[in-house]
């Protein structure tokens, strides 16, 4: 058993002395390579990581492991540009990470004591704090999607203690925030003034799923998905007819959306 972790642990690090090598290569020869800067690596970057979460949605082992790679490929990217002006590399990037989790987990690398999930959270955003964070939520990144963002903002405040007690409020404080949302539109409130009452509406949502196990944005994903493969087939079942969408009533949108419903 040791000597085949040994042999794995070789393999795994000849496999990223390789890529090293190949990314100083690209960085030195390759015309694209070469012009490449953080700010343009960017978009890019958020393209990959979006790309691997659609493969992790799909379940699609082979598209995760590709887009892994993608998204090491930049992590090694950013460091070989870091280490051009001297500021970092890639031992840095690693160094600085494994001292970060040494220090945030005292349960397994010290005498701290845990005895769930919960717990190990909640020494992780005290140990943030200690580390000059001035808030529990200045490490919720500002260009995060909103319904992300509202995700990681109540786990966030939930890890430090502020949070319902049961599920039960938390619905209750859906349907407030709906009431509340109806009455607005029902009073002629202005677009302002309902924008903010939806958006309690959807914050509260994402709260009760959070009691409920539910990862909001997988939901909605998982939702959108759906509703382009229904509509795909509506529009192949009407060109089939020889109908134009535009042209076809409700009605008759319905028999096909209904037998999109089937499949």
């Amino acid at each position: 058993m040791r000597h085949t972790m040994e042999r794995q642990m070789d393999e795994k690090l000849k496999a990223f002395e390789r890529l090293l090598i190949i990314m100083d290569e690209l960085r030195e020869q390759c015309p694209w390579d070469k012009k490449q800067t953080f700010e343009s690596l960017r978009h890019l970057t958020i393209e990959e990581t979006y790309e691997l979460a659609d493969a992790i949605l799909d379940k699609d082992m082979a598209g995760i492991k590709k887009e892994l790679g993608d998204v090491l490929l930049h992590i090694v990217f950013y460091a070989r540009m870091g280490s051009e002006t001297n500021d970092f590399n890639i031992a840095d990037v690693i160094n600085s990470l494994c001292d970060k989790l040494i220090h945030r987990h005292p349960h397994i690398y010290s005498d701290v004591k845990v005895e769930n999930e919960q717990q190990v959270k909640e020494n992780w955003e005290k140990l943030k704090l200690k580390e000059g964070n001035t808030s529990v939520l200045a490490g919720v990144p500002k260009s995060l999607p909103a319904l992300v963002k509202a995700s990681r903002i109540q786990e966030k405040a939930r890890a430090v203690g502020f949070d319902w007690d049961k599920p039960e409020q938390v619905w209750d404080k859906v349907q407030e925030e709906l009431a509340e949302f109806k009455h607005e539109i029902d009073s002629g409130a202005t677009h302002e003034k309902m924008e903010d009452e939806f958006g309690d509406v959807l914050f509260s949502l994402i709260n009760y799923a959070r009691f409920k196990n539910i990862n909001p944005e997988d939901a909605l994903e998982r939702t959108n998905k759906k509703f382009i493969k229904r509509f795909q087939y509506l529009e192949s079942e009407a060109l089939k007819a020889g109908k134009e969408l535009s042209e076809m009533t409700l009605a008759e949108m319905d028999v096909y959306w209904n037998k999109a419903k089937e499949l």
